[in-house]
């Protein structure tokens, strides 16, 4: 019995050994595979908690962003209404002085000059901030998420703080240079025009788009309008020959990084669709005081009736210079929540964000 088992096991010791070396790596494949799958599984959890957490920084980083834009705004404001004083005007007026008309007209220039700057900076202020703060929390996310390995911080508080105070441009030098582009602008289209000259909704947007035009020719011939929200590269603190600190440098590195986004065409784009959208509500604003007598049988006015509603100018004016104070509240009004909520607006941050999160051997 035994000898013709062993026979058997000798005529069939191929097959034996090939059927053992089968099913050895069968299992050694099945317990391979089964290790892998939970690699696999174990790195799609953390890519998922990874990317949960970089949303939920994103989106608690796009909150900071409203919040610094509707704190700014006062210091805009202020800014603008330092420079464009009508109030000093309007009380000179009531002395009924003997040059009357004279202040009337600079009153005119001044009061359309200065609600149009602040459509303008608003705007500008919403999609810098954009940019900086989630410029600078895509460096802070690799900084608190990434094993750094004793490496130096790519975002330290001393250069957050230097990088951020870049905005005082806007609200100095480059707010000035815009106030003197507008305003040129504003005599131009407002100059020739009486004060008992009657002017419809119609009309205001016509003489708008004329300065809009006017405006933004001037910055595409000079200086594009990026140039009011960051100053040429000479005069950042690249201009220091010697002296610069490890903090300056990486300061410049995310001052140039700002000013290629600035540059770009897509933030153009997003730009220009917040001015589209901030003059629109601009005009909307203006179209309460455009609305013909209430009657029980029209409760309600149509762009229709609108467009034949004429005032004075003289009778426009006040009605011009008291929106500053809509276009630079504080207080969320439907000017600034217009602005916020822009779909190009969010897209842009977030394709910001991502590109700033993402480590650097992962954009290679």
């Amino acid at each position: 019995m035994l000898s013709s088992t062993w026979n058997f096991i000798k005529r069939h010791k191929r097959k034996f050994i090939f059927t053992g070396v089968f099913v050895g790596g069968v299992y050694l494949l099945g317990k391979y595979a089964q290790r892998k799958i939970q690699e696999m599984q174990e790195r799609e959890a953390a890519e998922y908690i990874a990317q949960a957490r970089r949303q939920f920084h994103f989106e608690s980083n796009q909150r900071t962003c409203n919040m610094t834009v509707l704190s700014m705004l006062p210091t805009l404001r202020e800014a603008i209404i330092h420079h464009l004083n009508s109030e000093s005007l309007t009380a000179l007026l009531k002395t009924k002085p003997a040059n009357k008309l004279e202040i009337w007209e600079d009153l005119k220039i001044i009061s359309f000059t200065r609600s149009i700057v602040a459509v303008y900076s608003t705007c500008m202020l919403v999609v810098l901030l954009r940019v900086q703060l989630n410029i600078i929390g895509g460096y802070l996310y690799l900084d608190n998420s990434v094993t750094k390995n004793g490496m130096t911080p790519l975002a330290p508080p001393d250069v957050q703080q230097q990088y951020l105070s870049s905005i005082q441009h806007l609200l100095g030098e480059g707010l000035m240079e815009l106030i003197t582009v507008v305003k040129k602008a504003v005599q131009e289209v407002f100059g020739p025009v009486s004060l008992k000259q009657c002017l419809s909704l119609q009309d205001l947007e016509q003489q708008l788009t004329q300065i809009r035009q006017l405006v933004e020719d001037n910055s595409s011939k000079h200086k594009s309008l990026s140039w009011y929200m960051m100053p040429d590269e000479e005069n950042t603190l690249a201009s220091q020959a010697c002296g610069l600190t490890e903090n300056d440098v990486t300061t410049i590195k995310l001052l140039n990084e700002t000013r290629d986004m600035l540059e770009s065409p897509d933030f153009n784009i997003v730009l220009h669709t917040c001015l589209n959208r901030g003059f629109v509500r601009f005009l909307d604003n203006m179209a309460e005081f455009f609305r013909p007598p209430q009657r029980d049988s029209t409760p309600s006015s149509t762009p229709h009736q609108l467009s034949h509603v004429s005032l004075p100018l003289a009778k426009i004016i006040p009605i011009i210079n008291g929106q500053i104070h809509s276009i630079c509240s504080e207080i969320p009004s439907h000017f600034v929540q217009d602005l916020l909520l822009i779909d190009q607006v969010k897209e842009f941050a977030a394709n910001v964000y991502e590109t700033f999160s993402t480590p650097q051997e992962l954009q290679k």
